[in-house]
């Protein structure tokens, strides 16, 4: 009997990729539920209908870094909420260079990435390169926009950039429990909103999933990883920034071993697909680093109170190249850094200190380059300022403008005393990103989950700001 049921078996699958199944229509729904769908070149893409639709919410940012452009009602609708369909072909008033073919239009497609020869509806990620596929993905997976709260897929041209977001969206199927937050920006290198030199930025948000139920996925995670690169379709031209399968920080560069989705938080990557080469230039990825770095010092030569520490990574694009960096600054004292390397990618963990340094403005300066050819250069200055505050003179239990914030040191309740009713508290990283917030209500922070270290404490009152302490976590 098993070989006949195998026969049926075989021909119930060729009849299913035999006939004309739509795109996010009841039929395909059941069968990638059911892990049928493994072939979606098989599978008839419908005609989609361009809703033009105008992004109507509230025009705030997305996320902590001036790479996030706000939404507001210059965007457009790519696509109705769907789960594996494509936008309209979207023609472009500039002409953008792929690896040296330039292109004047392209889909995007809502698993996160756009393409130029034909639109795909492949849900489940492949490692780069593949010859299958000519797409640029910020992050490839099983995106899902159907579900009630979660978000859409948002795009705005300009004279010489084209901006998509992937706003809050889920994963299949229908699930809206995590939601990510990620932006693509192309550009003909005129468009100051991608650095000079570049014509691609990929930008992230809180990222929260990676693998959809019909890739393997279990709540989210498992299964076959999201890619995130770039991937002409040639076997040849193409480069991948990872591959994310879990919660975590955790990264060890491009092709080592599955990375974690935390990693990408807040996270900018810029690079130049505009030439003809196959050596792209090193990838500088400095999360939550948008702009200037403020240290806030006082009268103390304590260290901790003083220093601010932030980290930096490094990727060569391309397999087995080599990477040469240099990292100065304008103040060479102040400057310490450990370098973790791990083959295509090194960590470099970075403390700037600025005890007995007088306030003001000073530059941290890094120079990447690679061993390919021809080699190539990258560099990213990166400002730091020093503050004195004498209200920040040391770790106590300080009493200011009413307020009563004790213990510090703390290791999990950090308490208030003192707080009114307009009263804004926020518990800030050196680096400035929020990681704690609270009302006049709140009467105490749980740190117990934050890493040990120094936080600001901000104390704002009917919009204006009156406190800023510094608590140690022990």
């Amino acid at each position: 009997m098993k070989p006949l049921l195998l026969v049926v078996f075989s021909l119930f699958t060729f009849a299913i990729f035999s006939q004309s199944i739509k795109v996010d229509s009841k039929e395909y729904q059941t069968l990638k539920s059911q892990g049928l769908i493994n072939n979606q070149s098989l599978i008839n893409l419908m005609n989609p209908i361009n809703p033009n639709i105008h992004y109507a919410g509230k025009a705030t940012k997305t996320g902590v870094c001036d790479c996030l452009i706000p939404l507001d009602s210059t965007f457009i609708l790519a696509m109705a909420p769907n789960d594996d369909f494509y936008s309209n072909s979207i023609y472009l008033p500039f002409s953008f260079s792929f690896y040296g073919t330039t292109y004047d239009s392209l889909y995007i497609n809502n698993n996160g990435n756009i393409s130029f020869t034909t639109p795909y509806n492949t849900f489940t990620a492949f490692t780069f390169p593949d010859p299958s596929f000519n797409m640029i993905a910020p992050f490839w997976a099983d995106v899902d926009t159907r579900s009630t709260n979660g978000g859409n897929v948002w795009y705005k041209l300009n004279p010489h950039s084209l901006v998509i977001v992937w706003d809050h969206v889920g994963y299949f199927s229908m699930m809206e429990d995590k939601l990510n937050t990620f932006q693509l920006i192309i550009s003909d290198g005129q468009d100051t909103i991608v650095p000079t030199g570049n014509n691609v930025s990929f930008c992230y948000g809180d990222m929260q999933w990676t693998t959809g139920a019909a890739s393997g996925g279990i709540n989210g995670f498992s299964g076959s990883p999201a890619t995130v690169g770039v991937n002409i379709g040639n076997g040849l031209d193409y480069f991948q920034v990872g591959q994310f399968d879990t919660l975590g920080t955790a990264f060890d560069g491009p092709y080592n071993t599955i990375d974690q989705v935390d990693f990408l938080d807040n996270q900018e990557i810029y690079f130049n697909l505009a030439g003809s080469t196959t050596n792209i230039p090193p990838l500088v990825m400095s999360s939550l680093i948008c702009d200037t770095i403020d240290v806030y010092t006082g009268d103390t030569l304590h260290k901790s109170l003083n220093a601010v520490d932030f980290t930096l990574g490094v990727s060569t694009p391309e397999i087995g190249q080599l990477l040469s960096t240099t990292i100065q600054c304008s103040l060479p004292s102040a400057l310490s850094f450990i370098a973790i390397p791990n083959g295509e990618f090194t960590q470099y963990d970075v403390t700037f200190d600025a005890t007995s340094v007088q306030p003001g403005i000073y530059s941290i300066e890094m120079d990447v380059t690679d061993n390919g050819v021809p080699a190539q250069t990258v560099h990213k200055s990166i400002p730091i300022r020093v503050i004195y505050d004498t209200n920040l003179s040391g770790i106590s239990n300080i009493t200011d403008a009413g307020i009563t914030v004790y213990p510090n040191p703390a290791s999990s309740m950090l308490n208030l005393e003192g707080i009114q009713y307009s009263d804004e508290i926020q518990l800030l990283d050196l680096q400035g990103k929020l990681v704690l917030s609270g009302d006049q209500q709140s009467k105490s922070l749980d740190i117990s989950t934050l890493e040990k270290g120094v936080y600001l404490l901000r104390v704002t009152r009917e919009g204006k700001h009156v406190q800023t302490v510094k608590i140690l976590k022990d």
